[in-house]
């Protein structure tokens, strides 16, 4: 029979005040490292004499690390103590980022882009770590908070690997991050509160669980759905505007890509506010007007075929609401599946956030394919058709969704206390 946990001895520590921030501080840093090399893919490709197509491989092998890091790492946040896991973590990825700053070859490359995108799977550690420190009525409040600091932490990364790398080549952006990961993974293993398992089943029933819970929780598959074509459209246009950037319609350096990253810096400061309207309304119509904007975003890109001035204030727009949309998208959606299942948190999120970069993964490469084979409209083509499968997703009527019972063992695995 599986093992289950004492409740008294795994009562989560109080979320003080200060927490929610040093928390949203950690998910930005750590999730830096796997956008900032969207910034520099044209150094790198000039760096090692490549195509920029071969370049661009590594935003996509990073995104596929990353997915493959939550669905087998982010588990064990049910079974582990989540402090010392998030600390090793952290040392790994550091580690992967140097290898990285100091690859004498584009293979060499590639491969430690995949270790720092299976490693850097902390901020979903820390997400359900948070909501399971609060009640209901501020868990969107709070996962607002947190994705705040993600949408920080993406936003700095592509006008940090931007900038940092046009200055002093493609290199210094992975030696600084190696530096600055360290330091969050000493911070990290002091500020974290200590966290009891509460569950100890073996590795394998744990992502035997993460399986049946996809299959059988239709709230979380209408989650997925929404945030993997969203996010496919998010990631299609971001990888392919660093190419159109730097290529002879606009002729820009890679610090420009790094600054027209800043200009969603407001989906940073709408996302707790995204947060407080999942409480109020429900994520459902929060995902509709996400969905709408990523829909304007396509046509607002298309404007980029223009070049000078006017294109760029275009691509700034379209930037930003498809920001808005996939990081307001996100916050609905992750408020929605942590309220299934207390005891199953970092399950319910490695099968979403899973799924959510294989999306990412597939729309890098489909925006790359689409630039690089047909240009820029054919890109606004793809975030629009990625909008208009989400929205016809959208329910029509009020409708609500029930969490579907494991199989029947699972209850003994239950405790009353959140993770």
């Amino acid at each position: 029979m599986p093992r289950t946990v004492d409740s008294a001895a795994s009562a989560p520590a109080e979320l003080s005040d200060r927490l929610p921030l040093v928390m949203a501080l950690a998910c930005g840093v750590a999730v830096a490292n796997v956008y900032f090399p969207q910034a520099i893919t044209p150094l790198i490709a000039h760096g090692f004499g490549v195509g920029q197509d071969t370049a661009t491989v590594l935003t996509t092998v990073t995104q596929l690390g990353y997915a493959v890091g939550i669905f087998l790492l982010v588990p064990l946040g049910d079974r582990l103590s989540r402090r010392p896991l998030i600390t090793v973590l952290l040392a790994v990825t550091a580690l992967a980022l140097l290898a990285a700053g100091l690859a004498p070859a584009i293979g060499p490359l590639l491969a430690a882009g995949a270790v720092v995108g299976v490693a850097t799977v902390v901020p979903q550690i820390l997400l359900p770590m948070a909501a399971g420190l609060v009640g209901p009525e501020r868990r969107g409040a709070v996962t607002g908070t947190l994705q705040a600091g993600l949408i920080g932490g993406i936003l700095l990364a592509r006008a940090f690997g931007g900038i940092l790398g046009e200055h002093l080549g493609w290199r210094a952006p992975y030696l600084v991050a190696a530096v600055l990961t360290g330091v969050l993974a000493l911070a990290l293993g002091f500020a974290l509160p200590r966290s009891v398992p509460t569950v100890r089943d073996r590795y394998p029933t744990l992502l035997a669980d993460t399986l049946r819970l996809l299959l059988r929780e239709p709230l979380l598959r209408r989650s997925i759905y929404f945030q993997v074509t969203v996010f496919g459209a998010f990631s299609a246009a971001w990888t392919a505007v660093a190419l159109l950037i730097t290529g002879p319609r606009y002729a820009m350096g890679t610090q420009a890509v790094g600054l027209l990253a800043l200009i969603g810096a407001a989906s940073m400061f709408l996302a707790p506010a995204a947060g407080r309207r999942v409480d109020r309304y429900g994520a459902d119509r929060v995902n509709l007007w996400c969905v709408l904007l990523a829909l304007a975003s396509g046509a607002l890109l298309l404007t980029g075929l223009a070049g000078g001035p006017a294109g760029i204030v275009g691509l700034g727009a379209g930037l930003l609401l498809i920001d808005v949309a996939v990081q307001c998208g996100q916050v609905a959606n992750q408020a929605r599946i942590f309220a299934l299942r207390p005891e199953a948190r970092s399950r319910l999120n490695t099968g979403y956030m899973t799924c959510s970069f294989v999306g990412a993964s597939a729309g890098s490469w489909l925006g790359t394919r689409a630039y690089t084979q047909l240009g820029w409209g054919a890109v606004c083509a793809v975030v629009a058709v990625c909008a208009l499968l989400a929205l016809g997703a959208c329910p029509t009527g009020r409708r609500k969704g029930t969490a579907t019972p494991l199989p029947a063992a699972s209850p003994d695995r239950r405790t009353t206390a959140t993770p």
